[in-house]
C-alpha cells in the first residue's frame, strides 16, 4: 500500500508514521476525511498532524493491556467505565487517540454520556498506550491533565503520574507491581496466547487472596 493524504482520501502503509505541518483546521478537516475509521490514528500538536498506521502487533499488545487493567479493576471489585477508541480534543491546542481510557474515581461523569466535553468534563483517570512506532509522547497528555498513563514500549510497561505539571515514572495508584504482573502475562502472551495470559492473571490473583 502508497502512502496517500489528499483532501478526499488517507491512506497509510501498516508501521508508517507520518508527520504534517497544519493548523488546528487542518486536523478537523483529516478528521472528517478519517470518518468512523479507527485507522490510520491521527493527532494534534499546535503547527503539527500526525498520522500512524499501527501494525497487528500494536492491536494485540494494546487489547491485552486493557483486559489486564480489566481483570484487576474487577478483582478490586472497582467501578468503571472504557472507552475506545476515542477523541481527546481541546480546540487549537491537542488532539489524541489513547488506545483506552478508564474511568476509575470519575466513572460517574461519563455515564449514559454519547460524547466528552473536554473542556469541562474531567479527565479519564488512566490512559493506556502501545508505542510499537515511536508515535506516543507522554506529554500529550499533559493539557487534559490525565492522573495516570500507562505506555507500553519495548515489552515494558511504564507507569507515568502526573506530579504538577508533568509526568514522572512511578507506581500506579491503583494496582501495586502492575509492571512485573504486565511483564509476566505478556511472556505468556507471546509463548502461548492471550487468553492463556489472563487465565493465568485471574488464577494469580486467587491465589494471593490464600
Amino acid at each position: 500500500m502508497n502512502t496517500v493524504i489528499t483532501p478526499e482520501r488517507i491512506d497509510l502503509p501498516p508501521g508508517a508514521v507520518l508527520k504534517l505541518l497544519g493548523t488546528w483546521q487542518d486536523y478537523q478537516n483529516m478528521l472528517l476525511v478519517l470518518g468512523d475509521r479507527a485507522l490510520p490514528r491521527i493527532k494534534y500538536r499546535p503547527g503539527e498532524i500526525w498520522l500512524m498506521a499501527p501494525l497487528p502487533q500494536h492491536g494485540r499488545d494494546a487489547s491485552l493491556l486493557a483486559d489486564i487493567a480489566k481483570v484487576l479493576l474487577d478483582y478490586l471489585g472497582q467501578r468503571y467505565d472504557s472507552f475506545s477508541p476515542i477523541t481527546m480534543s481541546l480546540p487549537e491546542v491537542s488532539g489524541i487517540e489513547p488506545d483506552y481510557c478508564f474511568y476509575i474515581e470519575n466513572w460517574s461523569s461519563v455515564v449514559g454520556k454519547s460524547r466528552i466535553d473536554w473542556e469541562n468534563d474531567p479527565p479519564p483517570d488512566l490512559a493506556i498506550e502501545v508505542d510499537v512506532t515511536s508515535y506516543t509522547d507522554i506529554n500529550d497528555y499533559l493539557p487534559y491533565k490525565v492522573p495516570e498513563v500507562w505506555l507500553l514500549r519495548n515489552n515494558h510497561l511504564l507507569v507515568y503520574r502526573l506530579q504538577g505539571k508533568s509526568y514522572l515514572l512511578g507506581e500506579s495508584r491503583y494496582f501495586s507491581n502492575v509492571s512485573e504482573i504486565v511483564q509476566q502475562c505478556f511472556q505468556i502472551a507471546r509463548e502461548q496466547t492471550t487468553s492463556e495470559a489472563i487465565r493465568w492473571l485471574r488464577k494469580f490473583l486467587i491465589s494471593t487472596q490464600k
